[in-house]
C-alpha cells in the first residue's frame, strides 16, 4: 500500500514539472516612442542689436533765482506740479519797488514837461535872432537847453524802464515748461536778487522730450561706425538711428528714440565714448535719473535663422541641437550661435529653414532614438479634462 503511494506521488510531481516545462515565457514588450515636441526652423529678415546700460537727463534743467532782492510773499505752485513757461511761481512783496517807480514816473513827465519848453523855446530862436531880438550867444544857449531837456528825458525814461523791469520781476516766473521741485524759500523770508550770488529758490526740468546718456565701447563704435559709412545703418522716416529703450519694470523695449548725437572723443580711461539719443516723454513716465537699458542696431537688416532657445544644449564647450529625421528618429546637431533677436536666438551655423528641431523633452531623448513629434501650439492626441 506505502509503495503504491509513493509511485502516485512521483507520478503527479513528473506530470507537474512536465506541464511546467512545456509552457513558453512572453517575449518583453517595447515601450513606445517617446512624445516630444518639435518646431521648424524658421528664417526671417532681422537686425542685430548692442545694449548698454544708460542713465536718463532732462533735456533742460534751470536753478531758479530771484532777479531782484526782497521779502516772499507767496508761493504759488506744490511741490512736483507740472508748469508752464511764464506761470508765476513765487511773488516777491512789490510795495517798495512799486513806490520807486511811481517816482521815476513823476521824474519823466518832469524831464517830458521840460523838453517841451525848452523845444517852444528853440523853435522861437531863429525868428528873435533875424529880428536881432536876443544876441547870438543866447540863441545857441537856447539851443543847447533845447539838446539837454532832450538827453534828460532819454535818462528819465531809462530809469524808469528800469525800475518798471524791476517790478515786474517781483513775480518770479517759469522760464521753462517742465516739472518743479519744492520750495526751497517760504514765505516771509528774504532773498537777494543780487547777480552771481542769487538765492535758490527751486529747480525746474523739462519733461519731454528726455535724453538718455550710454558709454558705448569701442568695439561697438567701430562697428557702427563702419555700418555708418557703408550706409547700411537701419533708419526710421527721418532718416535718424534708431534706438530702444527699456526702464528697470519694462519688459521688451517699448520706448523708441534716436540717436541725437556722439562725443568727440573716447575716453582713455573707460576705452568708451559717450552717446546721447532722445526719447519722446509724453506721459511722463521716463523720469531724470533713472538707469535705463538702452540698444542701438549692430547689423544691417540680412535674413538669419532663428530658434527656440529651449532647444539648445550644451555638450561641453558645444552647442547643440536635435533634429526630426523623415523617420521620426532624433539626430545630433552642432550649431553655433548668434545674439538673442526678440526673444529667439540667431543660428549663424548648422541649421537651414524648415528643418524640425526638438523643442520640449530635450532631455529625455538622445541621438537615434524613435520619437512620437507633436508641433508647436498642436494639441495633446488624449486631452485630460480639467475638473472643476
Amino acid at each position: 500500500m506505502e509503495i503504491k503511494t509513493s509511485i502516485s506521488v512521483v507520478a503527479l510531481s513528473a506530470l507537474v514539472l512536465g506541464s511546467s516545462g512545456c509552457k513558453k515565457s512572453a517575449p518583453p514588450q517595447t515601450p513606445p516612442p517617446t512624445a516630444v515636441t518639435v518646431a521648424p526652423v524658421q528664417q526671417q529678415e532681422i537686425v542685430e542689436w548692442e545694449d548698454f546700460t544708460g542713465r536718463t537727463e532732462a533735456v533742460e534743467r534751470v536753478d531758479v533765482r530771484p532777479r531782484v532782492s526782497g521779502y516772499i510773499q507767496k508761493v504759488r505752485f506744490q511741490s512736483g506740479q507740472l508748469v508752464k513757461k511764464g506761470d508765476v511761481l513765487f511773488e516777491i512783496d512789490p510795495r517798495w519797488q512799486k513806490a520807486e517807480f511811481d517816482r521815476r514816473a513823476a521824474e519823466y513827465e518832469q524831464a517830458r514837461v521840460r523838453l517841451a519848453a525848452a523845444e517852444r523855446e528853440a523853435k522861437r530862436t531863429k525868428e528873435l535872432l533875424a529880428n536881432k531880438a536876443i544876441s547870438t550867444e543866447e540863441g545857441e544857449q537856447r539851443e543847447a537847453k533845447f539838446q539837454e531837456a532832450k538827453a534828460g528825458l532819454l535818462a528819465a525814461e531809462a530809469t524808469r524802464d528800469s525800475v518798471k523791469l524791476d517790478l515786474e520781476y517781483m513775480e518770479v516766473r517759469s522760464p521753462i515748461d517742465g516739472r518743479v521741485s519744492r520750495a526751497l524759500v517760504t514765505e516771509g523770508n528774504y532773498v537777494s536778487g543780487m547777480a552771481g550770488s542769487g538765492t535758490l529758490l527751486t529747480t525746474i526740468v523739462s519733461v519731454d522730450p528726455v535724453h538718455v546718456y550710454a558709454d558705448v565701447d569701442e568695439n561697438a563704435l567701430l562697428k557702427f561706425n563702419s555700418l555708418a559709412r557703408a550706409n547700411k545703418l537701419t533708419s526710421n522716416e527721418q532718416g535718424k538711428v534708431p534706438v530702444e529703450l527699456q526702464l528697470a519694470d519694462e519688459d521688451g523695449y517699448p520706448h523708441i528714440g534716436y540717436i541725437e548725437s556722439f562725443d568727440n572723443r573716447v575716453d582713455a580711461s573707460s576705452g568708451s565714448i559717450l552717446l546721447r539719443a532722445v526719447f519722446s516723454n509724453t506721459d511722463g513716465r521716463i523720469v531724470p535719473g533713472l538707469f535705463a537699458h538702452i540698444r542701438i542696431p549692430a547689423s544691417e537688416k540680412y535674413s538669419a535663422i532663428l530658434i527656440d532657445e529651449r532647444a539648445i544644449g550644451t555638450d561641453q564647450a558645444q552647442k547643440f541641437v536635435l533634429t526630426l529625421s523623415a523617420t521620426n528618429t532624433v539626430e545630433y546637431r552642432a550649431v553655433k550661435l548668434g545674439s538673442i533677436v526678440n526673444g529667439k536666438r540667431i543660428v549663424r551655423e548648422g541649421l537651414a529653414q524648415g528643418e524640425q528641431i526638438v523643442v520640449n523633452g530635450l532631455a529625455r531623448v538622445r541621438p537615434g532614438m524613435p520619437v512620437t513629434p507633436q508641433q508647436v501650439g498642436a494639441p495633446a492626441e488624449n486631452p485630460k479634462v480639467a475638473k472643476k
